[in-house]
C-alpha cells in the first residue's frame, strides 16, 4: 500500500523539534523574551511524555483525528514544525477497508517521518472492525484507535459516537478489537448522545475491563456537535474513576487552555484538532509554553513560509485534489495576515495549484509584505495557581512578537473559525 518501510520502528519516538529545526523561524535569530520569574518545576513537567504500552509519546501533544484535513501531507506538516508526539490518521471505515475501497487506502498512507502513528477505524460491525484492525496492525501502524465520536449523521448510523446509544454492541466491539490485535488499544469517545444520555463513565470502565489501553475524552455530546462548552469536569471523573491514561480534548486553543486542562482534569496529555488547522504552530507552542512560560506568535512572513511550504508539499506530492486543498487552507493560514480577505479571494478564484503559489508569492512579495515589530508590553510569569496571569507566546523567530494571554482566557475562544474535528 506504499507505506514507506513498514518495519516497527524500534526506538522511542522524540521530540521532532530536536531533530527538525522548524523551517518557518530563522535559527540564527532568537527573539524570545524570558519569563521574568524562574518557572516552577511543576509546570515544566506538564504533558512531557505519556506511554502506551511501548509506545512513547514525547511530548504528551496528541493531533486529533480530522476528516479531509489529517492527511499524510498534514500530518508530516505539523511533525516538522516540532511538539507533537502522537498523530492519528483521518478516521477510516472498516467496511471499506475490507472492500480495498482506493479512499480507504489513501486514508492509511503514512511514512516513517511520522511515527509514532495510530490508525483510527470507525464501524458498528464487531467482527467486520477486528478484521481491520488486523489490517492496521499488518500495516505497521503504532496504535489502532476506534472512533465513538463523529457526530455526523451518516457516521452514527453505522458507528461513531451513535455506538454510545448500545453499550452490549459497544462492549463486543471492544472485546473483539482486544482480542485481533497485539498492538495497543486506544478509543476516542464523546461524553454521551445527549445532556440525558451520559455515558462516559460506564464507557471508560467498560473500555478499562475490555483492554483498551487509553481513553481520548471529548466531553461534549454528540446532539452539542461542536456548539458551547466542551464539559471538562467529564474527563476529571473520567480520570478519577480509571488507571489508564486519559487523553483530553476539546476547547484547547491556546498554551493557556492546555494548562487550565491540565489543572482542572489532571489528564496525561492533550489532544488539539480544530485549532492546529488554523495555527499549526499550537504544538511547537506548548512546549515553549511549558518549558519556559513563554511562547511567540508568528508573523507575517512565517504565515508566508507556513503557506507556501504547505502548498509546496501538496504540489509536489501530487495529492488528488490539491487545487481544492489550496483552497480549503487559505482560510485557516491567512488569519492573522493584513489584508488577508484579498490573499483569500484571489487564492479562491485560481485556476491551478501554479497560479494559487505565484499568487501566494506575489502578496508576499517584499514590497507587499511590512513586518510588525512591535512588542507588547506585560509579560509576566507563568501563572502559579488557576485564573492566575500567564504570556501567550509561541518559538522563536526574527518576525514573531510576543502576546499577552493566561489561564484566566483559557477554554479555546478565538475569533479564528476552525475546521470541525469529526470525533
Amino acid at each position: 500500500m506504499g507505506n514507506g518501510t513498514m518495519e516497527k520502528a524500534s526506538q522511542s519516538s522524540q521530540s521532532i523539534s530536536q531533530n527538525h529545526p522548524s523551517p518557518y523561524t530563522n535559527p540564527g535569530i532568537e527573539s524570545r523574551v524570558p519569563s521574568p520569574e524562574p518557572l516552577a518545576p511543576a509546570f515544566v513537567m506538564l504533558f512531557e511524555e505519556l506511554r502506551i504500552r511501548n509506545v512513547v509519546i514525547r511530548p504528551a501533544h496528541v493531533l486529533a483525528p480530522m476528516a479531509g484535513i489529517t492527511d499524510t501531507v498534514f500530518r508530516r506538516f505539523i511533525k516538522r514544525l516540532g511538539g507533537c508526539g502522537l498523530i492519528m490518521t483521518e478516521f477510516v471505515s472498516s467496511e471499506g477497508m475490507l472492500r480495498q475501497n482506493l479512499r480507504s487506502k489513501r486514508f492509511l498512507y503514512y511514512t516513517e517521518e511520522e511515527r509514532p502513528i495510530s490508525g483510527q477505524l470507525f464501524g458498528a460491525d464487531p467482527d467486520r472492525l477486528a478484521d481491520a484492525a488486523r489490517m492496521i496492525e499488518d500495516l505497521g501502524f503504532d496504535l489502532v484507535d476506534l472512533n465513538l465520536g463523529c457526530p455526523a449523521k451518516k457516521v452514527v448510523k453505522c458507528g461513531g459516537s451513535g455506538l454510545l446509544r448500545d453499550l452490549p454492541l459497544l462492549e463486543k466491539i471492544l472485546r473483539k478489537i482486544r482480542a485481533a490485535v497485539r498492538i495497543p488499544f486506544t478509543i476516542k469517545f464523546r461524553s454521551g448522545w445527549s445532556e440525558a444520555e451520559i455515558v462516559a463513565l460506564e464507557v471508560a470502565r467498560m473500555a478499562e475491563e475490555c483492554g483498551v489501553e487509553a481513553l481520548s475524552v471529548h466531553p461534549r455530546t454528540r446532539q452539542q456537535g461542536f456548539s458551547g462548552r466542551a464539559q471538562w469536569q467529564i474527563i476529571q471523573e473520567v480520570k478519577s474513576r480509571v488507571r489508564i491514561p486519559v487523553i483530553g480534548n476539546g476547547d484547547v486553543m491556546t498554551p493557556p487552555d492546555a494548562l487550565a486542562l491540565s489543572q482542572q482534569t489532571g489528564c496525561d496529555a492533550v489532544m488539539i484538532g480544530r485549532a492546529a488547522a488554523s495555527n499549526p504552530w499550537i504544538f511547537r507552542q506548548l512546549s515553549d509554553f511549558f518549558r519556559d512560560g513563554t511562547f511567540m506568535e508568528p508573523g507575517e512572513s512565517d504565515r508566508y513560509q507556513l503557506i507556501r511550504s504547505y502548498y509546496e508539499m501538496l504540489v509536489a506530492e501530487e495529492v488528488p485534489g490539491a487545487i481544492g486543498k489550496m483552497k480549503q487552507f487559505a482560510s485557516w493560514f491567512t488569519k492573522g495576515v493584513r489584508k488577508g480577505a484579498e490573499l483569500r479571494k484571489s487564492i479562491q478564484s485560481a485556476p491551478g495549484t501554479r497560479e494559487v503559489l505565484d499568487r501566494v508569492d506575489q502578496f508576499f512579495s517584499p514590497g507587499a509584505l511590512t513586518e510588525d515589530k512591535e512588542r507588547h508590553p506585560g509579560l509576566v510569569p507563568l501563572p502559579r495557581e488557576e485564573g492566575g496571569p500567564a504570556p501567550a507566546l509561541s518559538p522563536a523567530g526574527a518576525s514573531h512578537r510576543p502576546v499577552q494571554g493566561g489561564a484566566g482566557q483559557a477554554r479555546g475562544h478565538s475569533a479564528v473559525p476552525a475546521p470541525s474535528d469529526p470525533s
